[in-house]
């Protein structure tokens, strides 16, 4: 069970989630605070996201699927390819992002910088 407060920054309430004694910052919220057109899936679309994810998950995550993260790498930035939160973590067993559906839903990545 994940629990959830908000903190304040440069005045924009941001959510922080609790999942497995691990905190998750709301990156939706960060991104809504900014600027409420970017999606996410668009910045996942950046090589350099790619290649900043990939390098966080090899450290911290023993389990990253390296084979599935150097085909997202091969398409990253081409304007054809496009990736999911859900798809991301399916694919490469990624644990530094997550995301929740529902009303409480959004995207969130962990405490540990990106």
């Amino acid at each position: 069970m994940s629990k959830t407060h908000k903190i304040s920054v440069l005045d924009a309430d941001i959510s922080v989630t609790s999942i497995n004694n691990n905190d998750y910052l709301s990156l939706t919220d960060m991104l809504g605070a900014k600027d409420g057109n970017f999606f996410i899936s668009d910045w996942l679309r950046n090589r350099n996201t790619v290649e900043f994810l990939g390098i966080w998950e090899g450290i911290y995550n023993q389990d990253f699927n390296y084979g599935e993260f150097a085909i997202i790498k091969s398409q990253a930035g081409l304007n054809s390819y496009k990736i999911s939160v859900k798809e991301w973590v399916k694919k490469t067993g990624a644990i530094g992002i997550v995301a929740k559906t529902g009303r409480y839903g959004g995207t969130c990545t962990n405490e540990n910088p990106y």
